[in-house]
């Protein structure tokens, strides 16, 4: 479980292929409090660690359908990746409830500068049951956008904006976006709840 609060954006410093299988070896500030077993968020993707070289990297697996779903597979050495360790359950939620498993991947069509901070506007393939079962924004709601606990706005049937003031850009993979970037998208939990309830007869 994670609150959308990014802790800062990791390097991709090795990207390996093991069948329908990519290990991805990150380097970050907190390497050295982490251990073998524990979950942490990349883009908004939850991944479990699985080696602690000790170099000041470590090394999480990706399968198949995670690459299908997300973005995950597109990444290669160099490139900048949003983390967040898992939430600490008597701590404050920030953000809101976010379980690391990506729903759709969204394409960036639009990036504009407003007032010191940059409008961002994604759009994404509905699908019509899909939609019905909460996979959709709604105004004012919350989305992840590669990890990312964001509030939508301009919300429509296939896009919407969010807004990213200069702190968010610097310190996530946010300053790296442009027109055609693929990101990672999770829906609301909590509309997905209510939508399947609806469907409760």
């Amino acid at each position: 479980m994670f609150s959308g609060i990014v802790e800062e954006a990791a390097k991709v410093v090795a990207v390996k292929r093991d069948g329908g299988n990519v290990h991805l070896t990150m380097s970050c500030s907190f390497v050295d409090e982490l251990k073998i077993d524990q979950s942490i968020a990349h883009n908004g993707v939850c991944l479990t660690v699985v080696a602690l070289p000790g170099d000041g990297t470590y090394t999480v697996t990706a399968i198949q359908e995670t690459l299908d779903r997300s973005n995950l597979g597109d990444l290669k050495e160099g490139d900048l990746v949003n983390v967040e360790r898992s939430m600490i359950m008597n701590g404050r939620l920030d953000g809101h409830i976010v379980q690391g498993h990506v729903d759709c991947t969204a394409v960036c069509d639009e990036v504009k500068e407003v007032d010191g901070s940059k409008y961002f506007r994604f759009r994404y393939n509905v699908d019509k049951e899909m939609a019905q079962r909460g996979y959709v924004t709604v105004e004012k709601g919350s989305v992840t956008v590669n990890g990312v606990s964001l509030t939508v706005c301009d919300s429509t049937v296939d896009s919407f904006r969010v807004a990213i003031i200069p702190y968010t850009f610097e310190h996530t993979n946010f300053c790296r976006l442009a027109e055609g970037s693929r990101v990672n998208l999770e829906f609301d939990i909590i509309g997905k709840y209510l939508a399947r309830l609806m469907e409760v007869k």
